[in-house]
Formats: C-alpha cells, sequence, structure tokens
C-alpha cells in the first residue's frame, strides 16, 4: 500500500494532510481526534467494536481508540485535532462514549465542499488552513459550549514543540508551566486526553513526516524530530498511522482522480 500524500499543512492545535489514493491501513491509534472526509469517492473504516468495516464519506476518531481504514482508491482529507484546544473540546464533547463515530453524507459533504474546492484550486497554505479550521468548526459545532483547556497544558504543548528535537522529560515540562510533575501528569492526561509520553510520540511522528515532505531522507528526518534512531520513528510511524515511512508517497499535484490540475 503506498499512501500518497498530496498536501500537508500544520497550525497550532490542528494539521490537515490531504492523501490521494489511499489504499488499506491497518489498525493504528493517535493521539490526535481524526476526521476524514472523502473529496472524492468512499472509504471504509473498522473500530474494535464493530463486527464489520463500514462504509462513508465522513468519520470521526476519538484519541487512542484503534481503527483501521481502507482508502479504497479515494482521496480523503484527513483532519488531526489536538484533544485540549477548543474544538477538541468541543468534539469530545460531542462524540461523547464513541469510538469512531460515521458522519451522514450530508454532513460530511457540507464539511467537504470548500475544502475540496481550495484545494483543486491549489490554495496556499494559510488559505488552506483556514478552510480546514471551518470544516472542522462546522463538525465540532459551537466550541464555546465546551469545557475551556487549562492555559498551564496549552503552554506546556507549545513548550514542547519548540523543543521537540531535543530529549524531553516529563519533570522539565512541569517546572516550565510552574507544576510538580504529579499534578502536571494528571493534568495533562484530563486535558489531553492522552499520556505525556503518546503525545511526545505522535508530535515527533507528525514533525518528521512534514520534515520528510521538505526533502530529507526518512533518516534525517526522524533525527530532526527528535527519534534516537530511524527504527525507532519507523515502529512510531507505524503505530500512529498504520504504515511504515517507506510506505508514504509524497506527490506534487494536486488533483483529484478525474481532474485536470491546477
Amino acid at each position: 500500500m503506498l499512501a500518497g500524500i498530496g498536501r500537508i499543512v500544520l497550525w497550532p492545535g490542528g494539521s490537515l494532510w490531504v492523501a490521494r489514493q489511499v489504499g488499506m491501513v491497518p489498525e493504528h491509534a493517535h493521539h490526535a481526534i481524526q476526521i476524514s472526509l472523502s473529496l472524492e469517492g468512499r472509504f471504509r473504516v473498522h473500530a474494535r467494536s464493530w463486527p464489520e468495516s463500514r462504509e462513508t464519506a465522513g468519520m470521526v476518531a476519538m484519541p487512542d481508540r484503534p481503527h483501521s481504514f481502507d482508502g479504497c482508491g479515494s482521496t480523503v482529507a484527513m483532519l488531526f485535532v489536538e484533544p485540549n484546544s477548543l474544538q477538541g473540546a468541543a468534539l469530545r464533547k460531542r462524540f461523547a462514549g464513541s469510538d469512531v463515530a460515521l458522519l451522514s453524507d450530508e454532513e460530511s459533504e457540507a464539511a467537504a465542499t470548500y475544502l475540496r474546492n481550495e484545494y483543486l484550486a491549489g490554495a496556499p497554505d494559510l488559505r488552506l488552513a483556514q478552510y480546514a479550521k471551518g470544516a472542522i468548526c462546522r463538525i465540532a459545532g459551537n466550541p464555546q459550549v465546551a469545557t475551556r483547556s487549562d492555559s498551564r497544558i496549552t503552554a506546556a504543548l507549545k513548550w514542547m514543540r519548540a523543543h521537540l528535537a531535543s530529549p524531553i522529560r516529563l519533570q522539565d515540562v512541569a517546572a516550565a508551566v510552574h507544576l510538580s510533575p504529579g499534578r502536571f501528569r494528571h493534568l495533562f492526561v484530563a486535558q489531553t486526553g492522552t499520556s505525556f509520553r503518546a503525545w511526545l510520540l505522535w508530535a515527533r511522528a507528525e514533525l518528521a513526516v512534514v520534515e520528510a515532505t521538505k526533502g530529507l531522507s526518512w533518516t534525517d528526518a526522524a533525527q530532526a524530530a527528535g527519534f534516537s534512531d530511524a527504527a525507532h520513528f519507523t515502529r512510531t510511524c507505524r503505530r500512529m498511522f498504520g504504515v511504515a515511512p517507506t510506505m508514504i508517497g509524497f506527490e506534487k499535484a494536486t488533483a483529484i482522480k478525474g481532474t485536470t490540475p491546477p
């Protein structure tokens, strides 16, 4: 299986990955809330609690919930949202009790329409990020009704992202936001829905993939993201994304099947 990545756009609290001609991705789990929206065709998803996979045009996977994914050769926009962000809190409130939730075709299309148009038009990253955030807000609903994130954890995540290339210890991050290690550990899990180590591995894996899109080798990208070696990154990538780094192909073209690149 080759997962073709057309675009990757990151912003504080989230990211957009446009995957083209996606095939079967084995069971995996990740820290971020994942929203998948079909830009062309439909895909299939399977959660552990389901007897069999289900076909859909849109789905939402909660943090650290194992699921498998079959893109069926379609083009999919994958939106990753930090659980402790305002939108993440709203998503967790709306889909509480679900491991993986399927969206109706109507809701999926409403969220994907403008994002699809901007992607096909070759919109710059800033504009594409704006429409990706709009799709997230449309699905999350009114984020103001969700519990607000603790500013200390938000600051901790910002600090960690700035130091991903260096060794990061829980006690050092706790000290940076003026919390005891025990209090920080408890608050971190409560706010993000995942453990400190799981978040750190996710952030580093995401950064390594982004660095690879800039032309670095997988070995250099892993080092730039703070992994001890390429083997550690490969194991993490398989666990987080369901594929090895060498199975991810980067594409310059942004056209969806059956269309002409802009």
